[in-house]
């Protein structure tokens, strides 16, 4: 599948199936986090998932005090996290996209309304920026921008982004994605959806879409820093430098080489994530570890 398909695989698929709210309940004073369990339409009864439980206080990376970024915080150094080693940061200096990145072009198949374009795809003042806007050389259209770390591809390892959105509109989502394009699996770890007052993670596994799906409350115009540490047995998500979700069922967990996507999704056809005027997602850096124990 080329770019733009590889982005409709994803968004058509995961709005399949109902939802059960299995669990709310507050982590930090500060997070409000809710689990629920997406069972496919496929035709089966129930969906193997992992239980959510309150999760340790473990301190993740979230970045290092810096004046030189735009968010002020620069990434996290090289032992940041322990038992993990750093292999790979960017905090896209310079006017064009680091080597190993590419732009998503094109209309996602399953979402006639949607379109990526390059010149959505932006690096200037220390930032990814990814724009949304009506582009008059694609009829006026709302046309978005998309990245994928395509040339780095691995099985297992942390990775932890730092961004905001500049207003209502189009998804933010940061995901990965297998390389050789056979989805499912795939590992949601930032994905807004349909406001900017929280956003979601979701792994998709197995034939038939297995999905388990949280939710948390934030305010995406501030600078944040999502993170997701993707083990053998786990499945962590990170918001801030704290756990917030985890996956433990074997099923569920990607065995498979994967690819760090960045992305905005608007969903206009479908009558949500619709923009009414121009808005970015803003990267200000990305940071990669593979485990060393």
């Amino acid at each position: 599948m080329d770019r733009a398909t590889r982005a409709a695989a994803k968004s058509s698929a995961s709005r399949i199936g109902t939802w059960d709210v299995r669990v709310t309940f507050v982590t930090s004073g500060v997070l409000i986090v809710v689990a629920v369990v997406l069972i496919s339409s496929a035709g089966f009864g129930s969906s193997p998932t992992s239980t959510p439980t309150r999760m340790p206080s473990v301190t993740y990376p979230v970045g290092s005090v810096s004046l030189k970024n735009p968010s002020g915080l620069g990434p996290p150094g090289m032992h940041a996290l322990a038992g993990y080693v750093r292999t790979y940061v960017t905090d896209f200096r310079g006017s064009r996209l680091p080597v190993g990145w590419e732009s998503f072009t094109g209309v996602p198949l399953g979402d006639p309304s949607g379109q990526f374009g390059a010149a959505h795809v932006v690096v200037a003042n220390g930032e990814l920026q990814l724009n949304t806007w009506r582009d008059p050389t694609d009829h006026n259209k709302w046309v978005t921008g998309g990245v994928s770390q395509s040339a780095v591809a691995q099985v297992y390892g942390a990775y932890f982004v730092r961004s905001r959105v500049t207003g209502l509109g189009p998804s933010e989502v940061q995901l990965l994605w297998p390389a050789d394009n056979s989805w499912p699996p795939e590992i949601d770890f930032n994905e807004s959806g349909r406001g900017i007052s929280g956003s979601t993670a979701t792994v998709h596994w197995g034939s038939l879409n297995h999905i388990v799906q949280y939710s948390v409350r934030t305010p995406l115009v501030a600078w944040h820093t999502w993170g997701v540490i993707w083990a053998p047995h786990s499945i962590t998500f990170t918001l801030d430098g704290h756990a917030w979700a985890e996956v433990t069922t074997g099923a569920a967990i990607p065995r498979v080489p994967m690819t760090l996507d960045l992305e905005q999704r608007e969903m206009c056809a479908f009558g949500f994530s619709c923009p009414s005027k121009p808005t970015s997602m803003l990267v200000d850096w990305v940071a990669e570890y593979q485990r060393t124990t």
